[in-house]
């Protein structure tokens, strides 16, 4: 197969489907002329035009309900946001209209958008631009949260949810843009709420999603030299969550921790740890244990910043606790 960037893949995946369906329009920041912040939107006005690929001004809270309004009235908009650290202003937006309409409605208007742009932290974007928005936005019912960690998830992804008749929200790892890997040539989609066994082991289970399952799969790597062998389920979707993989796994192996990237409190990695201790619990040998992000906001500098985020040598450690080696 290809191998092409996580970007590239982005920029496959909206071009396919703007192609597929004349409903499909990609709006927001810098999207048209200068074809993307992180160049996603590459060369889709040239074949688009400006009818599809529209430019809008700084008013995150304004393109979102254009947006808004674009889907109950039948087209499939997709909203970049330059960062969801941006997106902030939106919210009402996103969580009080896209994620409420088909509820308050009674059925009559369903909200079929995407939300989508980078999240959490890159290299010394400091605290306000390095947040990782997953746990608040999978808070709420009426909207699917999607965070692909590789080209291939994210590009059948982005396809599955731009045709939902839902409102996604799409969190694409900020520091993944460059990342390679295999994509076919051939169409394919990704089930929305279908979690991934991205590596096969009997020791211990590493639930993860997003860039973080490159932490994940570095940490299982060095684990191997060890001769400890790890599950890694990449979730691929926070919401809807495949409970059932987790449990698969962990059934499995008897010991898990969580890789995640944001903060502990109310974190994704608490629902995860709720989901095995109801349903795992005389599974487990050992406690599970969460690896995330230090509690404070991101620092900027260098070594406070890499101090503060979840790495391979903590999950590495975090492991060897769960299996009790010292």
């Amino acid at each position: 197969m290809p191998i092409i960037t996580y970007r590239d893949a982005l920029n496959q995946a909206l071009r396919e489907e703007m192609q597929r369906d004349d409903r499909v329009f990609i709006m927001g920041e810098e999207v048209a002329v200068y074809q993307g912040a992180y160049k996603v939107s590459k060369g889709l006005l040239q074949e688009f035009g400006e009818m599809r690929v529209v430019d809008t001004p700084i008013t995150e809270l304004g393109f979102a309900g254009v947006g808004v309004g674009a889907a109950m009235v039948g087209l499939r908009p997709v909203i970049e946001f330059m960062t969801w650290n941006f997106a902030v202003l939106a919210l009402d937006q996103v969580l009080n209209a896209a994620a409420k309409m088909l509820y308050m409605t009674g059925g009559q208007y369903n909200v079929p958008m995407v939300f989508r742009g980078p999240n959490g932290a890159a290299l010394q974007l400091s605290a306000q631009h390095s947040q990782a928005f997953e746990s608040w936005l999978a808070h709420i019912p009426g909207i699917k949260v999607v965070t692909p960690g590789t080209p291939y998830d994210a590009k059948g992804l982005l396809k599955s949810a731009i045709r939902d008749d839902n409102p996604i929200c799409f969190l694409e790892g900020e520091m993944l843009y460059n990342n390679k890997g295999e994509v076919p040539e051939e169409e394919y989609l990704i089930p929305i709420g279908v979690a991934d066994l991205k590596r096969e082991g009997d020791h211990a289970t590493i639930v993860t999603n997003g860039k973080m399952v490159l932490v994940a799969m570095k940490a299982a790597d060095e684990l191997a030299k060890e001769g400890i062998n790890i599950d890694v389920v990449d979730l691929r979707t926070v919401r809807p969550m495949d409970v059932e993989a987790i449990k698969a796994s962990v059934m499995k192996t008897n010991r898990c921790v969580v890789l995640e990237e944001g903060w502990e409190l109310c974190g994704i990695g608490a629902q995860v740890v709720d989901y095995v201790q109801r349903d795992c619990f005389d599974y487990l040998d050992a406690p599970v244990i969460r690896v995330h992000q230090a509690d404070v906001p991101m620092p900027y500098a260098k070594n406070l910043e890499r101090h503060a985020k979840p790495d391979v040598p903590k999950t590495i450690a975090a492991v060897k606790k769960v299996m009790y080696i010292d």
